[in-house]
């Protein structure tokens, strides 16, 4: 913890405790913790018990090394409860905290404790330690490469140079994002020093959860065709003819990899946007995506399906995300065959 959240936590969670509960200040006791090993803080509600694990983040990847660490311990003693406490619970780690039924306490007033004989559940409090900037991104364009290469490779141990050569990246920024990954749990170093993804169901979360699509260049527009299954095959094929670097990405690759369902629209990722037969711009309506990656890293992976060339599944399953008709149900099959869950 550093120095200036520690005051903040000794003073703001007993007193947001004290309002909500209806209790006397005095009554709930905060202390340091012996056992800092495992949590930051020990915190006392009459005879209920409570150690706290404090995160300077509530993103996916922070909270799943606080609740690895927090609950390893807490285990062994049911008199004991994890509480976890950051500055401001986003959505997604009000989520993650849920499903692993861990109680959680933010600096800016909101609270879900779940317990026998405490309830409490405040939302919608604004963050109160919104930063300028934006912090350093482990799975930003280029550092995500790292990730993938770790995502594709999930039973593979990995050297850092060996990371360095296949991804293209320096050796020193391996290193950083490397030391970032493995400190949140998500990868791990065995007596070689090489490294291989714990969680990769975890480390896919916490990627998904700060990826942005719209950070890719795309050109959308309309090409007449009977299905989205006659664009795919048409559109390709054009591709192929240009000798245009292509791969297939969202509701087309996921059709390809898991026919799972049928699509209107197709994504591609292209090296240059090309001028396709019958192609025109238009946003409304728009059954083709074309997009120059932010990174060459998209293509990492990528395979033929059926003469057509698809992004790596875990490449698929992030841009789902972004895309409309039934994506949400096409990116969790997607997940379930190609073991990308826990």
């Amino acid at each position: 913890m550093k120095n200036l959240r520690k005051r903040q936590i000794y003073s703001e969670v007993p007193s947001i405790l004290s309002r909500y509960l209806e209790l006397p200040k005095n009554t709930i006791k905060i202390e340091s913790s012996d056992n800092s090993k495992y949590w930051d803080a020990y915190l006392k509600i009459g005879n209920k018990k409570f150690v706290i694990e404090f995160k300077e983040s509530s993103s996916i990847a922070s909270l799943f090394s606080a609740t690895r660490k927090i609950q390893e311990k807490v285990s062994s003693n049911k008199e004991l409860q994890p509480l976890i406490v950051v500055p401001y619970m986003g959505e997604k780690g009000r989520l993650f905290l849920e499903n692993e039924k861990i109680s959680w306490l933010d600096l800016s007033g909101n609270v879900n404790i779940r317990m026998p004989g405490i309830y409490i559940r405040v939302e919608g409090k604004p963050n109160c330690f919104k930063q300028a900037g934006r912090p350093a991104n482990v799975f930003a364009p280029k550092s995500s490469r790292i990730t993938r290469q770790l995502l594709i490779n999930p039973e593979r141990r990995f050297t850092q140079r060996e990371i360095s050569k296949e991804t293209g990246l320096d050796e020193g920024l391996v290193s950083r994002v490397v030391k970032r990954i493995e400190k949140d749990g998500l990868v791990s170093r065995d007596e070689e020093g090489k490294i291989s993804v714990s969680n990769p169901a975890r480390l896919l979360d916490a990627w998904n959860e700060v990826y942005d699509f719209q950070l890719h260049s795309i050109t959308k527009g309309l090409i007449a065709a009977r299905s989205g299954e006659d664009l795919l095959k048409r559109v390709t094929t054009e591709l192929s003819n240009q000798k245009i670097s292509y791969a297939v990405t969202g509701l087309g690759a996921a059709w390809l990899y898991d026919r799972f369902a049928s699509f209107r629209l197709m994504t591609v990722y292209l090296e240059r946007i090309p001028d396709l037969n019958g192609f025109r711009k238009e946003e409304s309506g728009a059954n083709l995506w074309l997009i120059v990656p932010n990174d060459t890293g998209v293509f990492t992976g990528a395979s033929m399906k059926d003469g057509i060339r698809c992004v790596h599944p875990v490449q698929a399953y992030l841009d789902l995300k972004a895309q409309p008709e039934r994506a949400a149900e096409a990116a969790e099959n997607l997940r379930r065959n190609w073991n990308l869950s826990d």
